[in-house]
């Protein structure tokens, strides 16, 4: 019994510290204010692989992992391993027209993104996209495939996939204090091109300002 207490405060003080580490403390301390009504919210709008980058490297055998535009019928499968909360809100981005490209390994779904091909409103601030251009959204990896660099693989091949249908200009949105989201999206040379604070009070009153923009 002595031995399990140890090794889940050695677990816990790990936990922590990756919270820490990732830049998600700030980014907790952030959502639990917006739970109460005080959402402040600063975050980049990005260019993803503004400049060509090389295929990452995973961990395993890449061969033995397929990337495909995820169906209904998958994403309600793979929905029931996600948050509440989250499940509902795959269901309904696909529901709204949001393509769902997924990486699969042996028959399971290891991760996943969206893609947003039409004009969108990200609180309460309106963004067009070209005919030419998609917004990526929505990465998330499940448990068990963790720490194989998937993330920034799948990104990849989403842009291969979103090529071969004309768009070439990748963008999206990263949390500013998300440092986890930031590291994975420079190892795909991807550029800061402004920087946004939202503020949004008792989801009633919202503002966008800008705060920088970035050459």
């Amino acid at each position: 019994m002595g031995a399990i207490v140890q090794g889940q405060k050695i677990s816990n003080r790990k936990r922590y510290w990756d919270v820490i580490s990732n830049g998600l403390l700030l980014f907790g301390i952030r959502n639990r204010l917006a739970k109460i009504g005080f959402d402040f919210r600063p975050y980049y709008w990005v260019q993803e692989e503004f400049t060509p980058c090389q295929e990452p490297v995973i961990k395993g055998d890449a061969s033995t992992y397929k990337v495909k535009f995820l169906n209904l019928e998958e994403l309600t499968i793979i929905s029931k391993n996600l948050p509440e909360q989250l499940a509902i809100e795959v269901i309904d981005s696909f529901k709204k027209g949001q393509l769902c490209i997924g990486l699969e390994h042996n028959s399971k779904i290891a991760a996943y993104t969206f893609v947003e091909t039409n004009d969108f409103v990200f609180n309460h601030k309106k963004f067009k996209l070209k005919a030419n251009e998609a917004y990526l959204l929505n990465m998330w990896t499940f448990h068990d495939f963790r720490g194989k660099n998937l993330a920034p693989y799948l990104r990849y091949q989403a842009y291969k996939l979103l090529e071969k249908q004309g768009r070439d200009v990748k963008y999206s949105i990263t949390e500013y204090f998300n440092k986890s989201s930031i590291k994975f999206k420079k190892k795909l040379n991807s550029k800061h091109l402004k920087l946004v604070l939202s503020i949004i009070l008792f989801k009633k009153y919202y503002w966008n300002f800008l705060l920088k923009e970035y050459n």
